[in-house]
C-alpha cells in the first residue's frame, strides 16, 4: 500500500485484508492527503496526487506511525518521490526480532542521508541513485522497501540476500505495473 505514494495516478489494489494494522495504515494515507476510496470487498483504490508534506512533521502523524510497525515502508516511496520522508521509531506488534537496519542501510546506500534517533529523517535533496547492495539477512519488509525507493531511483539496483516471499514478488509485479 506504502507503494502508492510513489505516483501521483490512481492505483487499485485488490485483496486487501481487513486487519486492523491494514486498515490503520489505510487511515493514515489517507490523513496525509491520499485520496483513498473503498471499491467493494477487499479492493481500494488509492491516488496519492497531493500529498501534505508538513503533516510528517505532526503529533498526528507521529502518533498513527508509533502504534503501526508497518509505518517504516513510508520512507522508501516518500524519499524517492520527494526526497524526503519522517518517520518516528514504529511501534505494533513485537513478535520476534524486527531489525530496522536492512532498511536503514538500502537507503543510505541508495543516496538517503539519515538523521535523528527518536524521529529519523531521511533526505536526498540529488535523488537516488542505483547500485548493488547486499541483505544481510533476507528481511521480507527491508527488501520490499529497496525495491520501493529503487523503482523510482536513476540506474539499476541489484539486491542480493533478498527475500523472495510472494508478497514481495507481488510488491514487483506492482512496481513494474506502475
Amino acid at each position: 500500500l506504502c507503494a502508492t505514494l510513489l505516483t501521483p495516478e490512481r492505483v487499485v489494489v485488490h485483496n486487501v485484508p481487513q486487519i486492523i494494522d491494514v486498515m490503520q495504515l489505510i487511515e493514515l494515507l489517507a490523513a496525509m492527503g491520499v485520496e483513498v476510496e473503498h471499491l467493494g470487498g477487499d479492493s481500494y483504490s488509492f491516488r496519492a496526487a497531493d500529498i501534505n508534506l508538513d503533516y510528517l512533521r505532526s503529533e498526528d502523524y507521529h502518533r498513527r506511525c508509533r502504534r503501526l510497525r508497518g509505518s517504516v515502508m513510508m520512507i522508501g516511496p516518500l524519499l524517492a518521490r520527494f526526497g524526503v520522508g519522517y518517520i518516528p521509531k514504529p511501534g505494533g506488534d513485537k513478535i520476534g526480532r524486527r531489525r530496522l537496519d536492512g532498511h536503514f542501510y538500502g537507503l543510505c546506500k541508495l543516496g538517503a542521508v539519515m538523521s535523528g534517533e527518536e524521529t529519523y529523517r531521511f533526505d536526498a535533496p540529488a535523488g537516488l541513485s542505483g547500485r548493488e547492495l547486499f541483505l544481510d539477512e533476507a528481511s521480507v519488509t527491508a527488501t520490499e522497501q529497496i525495491l520501493i525507493a529503487a523503482a523510482a531511483a536513476r540506474g539499476t539496483t541489484t539486491l542480493y540476500n533478498a527475500a523472495c516471499e510472494p508478497h514481495v514478488r507481488d510488491l514487483a509485479e506492482l512496481l513494474n505495473a506502475m
